[in-house]
């Protein structure tokens, strides 16, 4: 089994990236087989070639990439912040994506290697992961880090993989995190998304100190309360990723607590490194999916957010959903999957006294 496994990863292997094992480090390099052994690139080059080859000989990736140049999009104004919907009717098995683990169980696992259509390849990623390229994009250039084992999709024991990306992808590009029951159409497979910088409205948004209320600095770990924005953001910052990626656990474990669980509390996470400093955006959740979605004939709207219509980008794969929906129906869907501000100011509570939670 583990020679057969070994062997699938190398028919799949583009090419591999290792960079330095240390978060206090900025991974730069990767070593290439053949036939790019002889030149050296960072992680974003790398990626890039990728996509162009990948474009070449898999007909999937082609045609999701062509299917961009149709896609529809719109500003909506809202109350204190701005939406931009995105009509991308591709998207409509990722949007309707049956997520319950019923169903998760009688399905094969689309990300596990053995699985993988037949001409996807991918970049080996320190040793434990393949960076693919997503045959149904969103953005201009949209990537996939999934785990070489098949494993649940869990921050906690992985915030450090995020970390790693921010660095090893640098200030153009933003990592992406859907928790397993709020965006993840793998949530039994552990992953992240790769999006270029600057392509959400939210990130728009928050620069400046002026729009960020800092609720407490831990360690030089500031955390901040992004106001006025429709849903609950928290903000993650610090020039230390270990003792950013602590922090993140003890809002984390906060949130069990005050949320009465054990498991991962909904989440969805922007993570992104620029002038030496590491940043989390967060948005705290507690459903998935609106009642909209839920209701039948022409009441239902087909609105599933993810981490990227978190952040602003609203994906709407029904044509009708486009065209109808207003600030009103965006505010609402907002304030319904995102976590009540109550129980954010409780587990912000705990980053101040630990010894809380």
């Amino acid at each position: 089994m583990v020679r057969l496994h070994s062997e699938i990863l190398n028919q799949k292997t583009y090419a591999t990236f290792g960079g330095d094992e240390s978060l206090n480090l900025s991974p730069l390099l990767k070593v290439h087989p053949e036939p790019h052994a002889e030149r050296v690139q960072n992680l974003p080059e790398l990626c890039l070639e990728l996509l162009s080859e990948q474009k070449e000989t898999w007909l999937d990736l082609r045609e999701g990439y062509k299917s961009l140049k149709d896609i529809r999009e719109r500003n909506v104004p809202c109350t204190g912040f701005s939406v931009r919907l995105q009509y991308n009717p591709r998207r409509i098995k990722s949007s309707l994506a049956a997520v319950g683990e019923e169903n998760i169980n009688e399905r094969r696992c689309f990300l596990c290697l053995d699985h993988l259509p037949e001409g996807q390849k991918g970049i080996l990623y320190r040793s434990k992961y393949l960076v693919l390229c997503n045959p149904v994009p969103v953005l201009p250039f949209h990537f996939t880090v999934s785990h070489l084992d098949h494993r649940h999709q869990a921050i906690a024991e992985h915030i450090d993989t995020l970390l790693h990306l921010t660095t090893d992808f640098g200030r153009a590009w933003t990592v992406l995190y859907n928790g397993p029951k709020c965006g993840a159409s793998a949530p039994d497979h552990l992953h992240f998304q790769i999006a270029p910088s600057g392509q959400m409205p939210i990130e728009e948004e928050i620069p400046g100190e002026k729009r960020l209320t800092l609720m407490a600095q831990v360690n030089g770990v500031l955390l901040y309360r992004v106001p006025d924005l429709g849903r609950e953001v928290i903000i993650l910052e610090g020039d230390d990723p270990i003792a950013l990626g602590s922090a993140f656990k003890v809002f984390l474990n906060a949130l069990k607590k005050f949320l009465f669980i054990n498991e991962e509390p909904m989440m969805n996470i922007i993570g992104f490194y620029k002038e030496k400093k590491w940043s989390l955006i967060i948005f705290p959740r507690r459903k998935h999916r609106p009642d909209a979605f839920f209701k039948e004939g022409d009441a239902r709207v087909v609105v599933s957010p993810g981490v990227i219509d978190m952040g602003g980008l609203l994906v709407t794969p029904v044509e009708k959903d486009f065209d109808r929906l207003d600030a009103q129906s965006v505010e609402s869907i907002y304030g319904e999957v995102s976590l009540e501000g109550k129980t954010v100011e409780r587990a912000i509570g705990a980053i101040v006294f630990p010894s809380l939670v």
